[in-house]
């Protein structure tokens, strides 16, 4: 990965031009997984690891596009933005320039460069970080103002609607509004956030089973269908609730003969961890961490029990950190079928742990896992740079 000065130059290279860059964080959730397409809470923290995008306007009403990531250059004119082909990585950048006229932006044609280095199908929302950094670089550019609500509500029209992932807002909300050192709890249904501040002498220690999620499969999808399935059965017998944020345990234990076995599950995973997140956030205000373990234990055997998103390799690793001396908790993160574990670890540990952790789950794999250790960072801006004067 670059360094931003050197993606300036990079930029300046291809161009012609000056730029300004932009960076947006991925993001780790702590806990409260599928539950906020579902009005629900998570409990989320952006990390160190940033999409970046250096932009400048064009006065032709074109976006031309390049991504280092990948190495290939993409144009569209605004006035006629259509999806490419299924999965391509520029569906995720002009669908936040279609989003954001479609909310009523006027934008400018632009020139954007893309480099990211949140690892690709690790479950860290690498998606989100591109249009977060995207969708700020095309409203700065354009000389409107950044709105980081509606910036993140129009970040995830993108990728609900453009790209086809029936996703819900944390990664896009946490991208925008993460504060280092802290999570971000998150009312999904209103909006309000608050942040919840982390302990020192804890870290945030992240490992990649090596194996790729696709979050627009149709496993995905189909778990938010089940869901809004059992609202709508459950709505028969209580009218006035909207979403499952809305049920109590007891009251889907009444409805379980409405419900089939599949949809029941699903429904109790969903309800059962928007407890668990009020339980984790109560534990870290109160100081009491040792309680988060077995939190973060019933939310992966939540997850791979009754919503079914785990996989042998998240298993094996959450099997393999719990063990581990100085570990407080793991737990499976993002939307599954692959991807990453978020495990809390003791500062003094995480060396030993890293070491133990990589010889024992490539043993058993022979995958070699990737593991981050990362302070919850902040979220999405515009840098400044000393050095070299931006463009206006």
């Amino acid at each position: 990965m670059r360094t931003p000065l050197q993606l300036l130059d990079a930029f300046q290279a291809r161009f012609g031009i000056a730029a300004n860059i932009y960076r947006a964080p991925g993001r780790v959730n702590l806990i409260g997984e599928h539950t906020d397409y579902n009005d629900g809470f998570v409990l989320p923290a952006s990390i160190e690891f940033y999409c970046w995008a250096a932009a400048a306007p064009r006065k032709d009403g074109k976006l031309v596009i390049y991504s280092e990531n990948f190495n290939e250059t993409t144009d569209a004119r605004l006035d006629s933005l259509t999806p490419l082909r299924k999965k391509h990585w520029a569906n995720y950048p002009v669908g936040v320039a279609w989003a954001l006229l479609q909310g009523g932006k006027r934008l400018t044609g632009a020139n954007i460069y893309i480099a990211g280095e949140v690892p690709l199908g690790a479950g860290l929302s690498s998606s989100a970080a591109i249009e977060v950094a995207v969708g700020l670089a095309l409203l700065s550019v354009s000389g409107l103002a950044v709105d980081r609500t509606e910036l993140a509500q129009l970040c995830l029209k993108a990728e609900n609607e453009f790209v086809g992932a029936r996703v819900g807002i944390m990664d896009q909300f946490v991208s925008c509004y993460g504060r280092w050192s802290h999570a971000l709890l998150l009312d999904c249904r209103w909006l309000k956030h608050e942040f919840v501040k982390l302990p020192e002498g804890l870290q945030l220690v992240i490992c990649n089973t090596m194996v790729r999620h696709e979050v627009a499969s149709g496993e995905y999808n189909a778990r938010r269908a089940e869901c809004e399935e059992g609202v709508r059965i459950l709505q028969n017998v209580l009218p006035e609730i909207r979403a499952l944020r809305d049920v109590t345990l007891p009251q889907l234990e009444e409805q379980r003969q409405n419900l089939s076995p599949t949809v029941f599950a699903r429904c109790r995973h969903v309800i059962a961890e928007n407890a668990r997140v009020k339980s984790a956030v109560e534990a870290f205000r109160r100081g009491d961490i040792k309680a988060l373990g077995p939190l973060m234990q019933e939310s992966h055997r939540s997850l791979r029990d009754d919503y079914e998103v785990s996989c042998k390799e998240l298993d094996l690793m959450v099997e393999i950190v719990a063990a581990q001396p100085g570990v407080i908790g793991a737990r499976m993160t993002g939307g599954g079928f692959g991807g990453c574990t978020i495990n809390l670890v003791e500062s003094a540990a995480v060396s030993n742990f890293k070491r133990r952790v990589a010889e024992e789950y490539s043993s058993k794999t022979g995958l070699t896992p990737e593991i981050y250790v990362s302070p919850a960072s902040d979220g999405a801006q515009q840098m400044v740079f000393a050095e070299k004067k931006p463009a206006k």
